[in-house]
């Protein structure tokens, strides 16, 4: 916590450092496609590789970076959903209900993409990690995969749109700017109330038991 505030420190520089970057090497590779091959290239390389470290990071991770942290049952994201648009649902440190829900959402579509992309390489410049598995699958098959990779592509771009509405909505619903605590890594901490640093983690269906209510914030 940052003594002498009501500050407390959520995102670790790692995850703030992995978010940016991702952002940055996703948007390269989805607007250079074909008019720049080799930096389509180096960009999606960096998001698998981004994507790969994530995971292990979401294991061996600070306590807000454990997939632990925000993995929920299904009807805890439900009604945080049918809460949220009611401006009711309570308010988490780390990831809430629905943005867990989409960061593994995004990380699964990524790393569909990418490795579609791999198999897409090797099929048709014969090269890449998976150059021994897709260099003799033919013409059709070459289509076929990039039918695949254009499609999680474009599924990972409706995800992100959705994602950026979510962080926005909830920044009105809670009262604070989601995306400058993912810039600072800092949110700020309500006195009195138990929030996921001091309160144990118990298991998924008791998970809202370590947010703060929304009514509370402001």
């Amino acid at each position: 916590m940052d003594k002498g505030t009501d500050r407390v420190r959520v995102w670790d520089p790692i995850v703030r450092i992995f978010h940016w970057t991702l952002v940055l090497a996703f948007f390269t590779a989805y607007i250079v496609e074909d008019h720049f091959p080799n930096v389509h290239v180096f960009a999606g390389y960096t998001v698998i590789s981004l994507v790969l470290f994530r995971i292990l990071w979401g294991i061996w991770g600070p306590q807000h970076a454990r997939f632990s942290d925000f993995i929920y049952h299904p009807r805890v994201v439900l009604k945080y959903l049918a809460d949220l648009v009611r401006f009711q649902a309570k308010r988490y440190l780390g990831h809430g209900p629905a943005g867990g829900t989409m960061v593994i959402a995004l990380l699964i579509s990524l790393l569909l993409t990418t490795i579609s992309g791999l198999a897409l390489y090797g099929s048709q410049e014969y090269s890449g990690p998976l150059v021994s598995l897709t260099a003799g699958i033919g013409e059709e098959g070459a289509d076929l995969i990039e039918e695949v990779h254009e499609f999680f592509a474009g599924f990972t771009l409706l995800l992100v749109g959705i994602h950026v509405m979510g962080v926005l909505f909830s920044s009105v619903a809670h009262r604070e700017n989601l995306i400058k605590a993912m810039l600072t890594g800092y949110k700020v901490k309500e006195t009195g109330v138990q929030h996921a640093f001091t309160e144990p983690r118990r298991d998924q269906d008791e998970a809202c038991r370590e947010s703060i209510p929304a009514s509370s914030t402001g």
